[in-house]
């Protein structure tokens, strides 16, 4: 285990409901007890302003860093948190928890719901990213937490982001959204309908009451396929799997198969056995309705963006097509027509969208030196920074 890890950790898990029995959902319906998986890293100091909120993207989980007990493979952020990392666990309390909808520890469709006893499918409320932050605020309200440092995410969780600093801007101090957008665009949103078709088109998903039967992994795997072709670069794929179109990979005819196809088969089956296909098509759904500018602005993101009230640093990269980054310029634009105070930059890689996720110095670089710089400025008030 290399010594910038946090070493070995603990899922954890928060049972909550507000009020005590049920927490209304933006779509009205109501539900509850609920429980978020969380794991933290690092130590809250005695100021307790030192906490990092770190939100995962569409398929994510409360994993973030370290290792668990007899698993060899690290958090999904491994690259980024850590002593001496972009997310100095040497100075900072990082928080990540599972988004509530999700499937990997907290309250999601394939939870049991106790009236019936049963896996709730699509019985479960519409989450919204909206949702999803009211159960992590529940958390960090019991954690003792009463400001954050920064809120961070990449993707979906840049949206989290984003609606954390509008939604509850005394609470937040900074925001990092990172290769995402304040609205899904009509492009984001086909792909996403496309792959819900391809689980919903599958006979095995029985309208999502498969959980005692055989799941919908092909329609699953089919949807995975098509998401992670979203999340790459052309000149990524290039590199890896460009070659002459007559070479073949040991199948003659109709059938032969290109590297990319068997890495594309690899990624699908893989996914299946990790990840639920009701939280698939929840999560996705909750991306697509996102829009801080009709929520909060009555469709202007000027508007919608003068109820934050903290620092802004927004990343992008060259060759992300899913969350491009004129959508990020967009987002800044909109910033300082508010008068909040951004720091932007558009990192020039080859991963696409997955740019975040990957070994990223300079991605590194800009999130350490601006959580340093907002951990200074003792003179920072609440709420009034500009």
């Amino acid at each position: 285990m290399a010594q910038d890890s946090v070493g070995i950790v603990e899922k954890r898990y928060f049972h909550f409901a507000n009020p005590p029995e049920e927490m209304e959902f933006e779509c009205g319906q109501r539900l509850g007890p609920l429980t978020l998986a969380y794991e933290t890293y690092g130590e809250l100091n005695s100021d307790r302003d030192n906490a990092v909120l770190v939100m995962h993207a569409l398929t994510g989980d409360s994993h973030a860093a370290g290792y668990y007990e007899g698993d060899e493979k690290p958090g999904w952020w491994e690259t980024m948190i850590g002593p001496g990392k972009g997310i100095d666990t040497n100075k900072y309390f990082v928080i990540c928890s599972n988004v509530l909808g999700g499937c990997m520890g907290s309250t999601g469709p394939s939870s049991i719901d106790s009236r019936t006893g049963r896996p709730y499918a699509l019985n479960f409320p519409l989450v919204t990213i909206g949702d999803m932050v009211q159960a992590q605020k529940h958390l960090i309200d019991a954690l003792g937490i009463e400001r954050l440092l920064a809120v961070i995410g990449g993707s979906m969780g840049g949206m989290q982001a984003l609606e954390w600093s509008v939604r509850f801007p005394d609470m937040v101090r900074s925001a990092i959204p990172i290769a995402t957008a304040t609205k899904h665009s009509a492009m984001a949103i086909a792909f996403n309908e496309v792959s819900r078709q391809a689980i919903m088109n599958d006979p095995n998903w029985n309208n999502g009451e498969y959980y005692q039967e055989t799941p919908p992994q092909h329609g699953q795997a089919v949807a995975r396929m098509i998401g992670h072709v979203t999340y790459l670069s052309d000149i990524a794929l290039r590199k890896k799997f460009d070659r002459p179109s007559n070479e073949s990979s040991g199948e003659s005819g109709f059938f032969a198969e290109f590297p990319v196809s068997n890495y594309l088969l690899y990624q699908g089956r893989k996914f299946v056995h990790r990840f639920d296909a009701n939280s698939l098509l929840y999560l996705s759904r909750a991306t697509d309705s996102f829009n801080l500018a009709q929520r909060y602005g009555d469709g202007s993101l000027v508007q919608a963006f003068s109820l934050a009230s903290c620092k802004y640093l927004v990343l992008s990269f060259s060759s992300d097509w899913l969350y491009p980054t004129s959508q990020s310029r967009a987002m800044v634009k909109a910033l300082k027509k508010s008068n909040i105070m951004v720091n932007f930059c558009e990192i020039d890689i080859d991963y696409g969208h997955d740019s975040f996720l990957v070994h990223n110095p300079k991605q590194a670089a800009l999130v350490s030196g601006f959580l340093d710089q907002v951990h200074r400025e003792s003179a920072w008030k609440w709420p009034e920074n500009r």
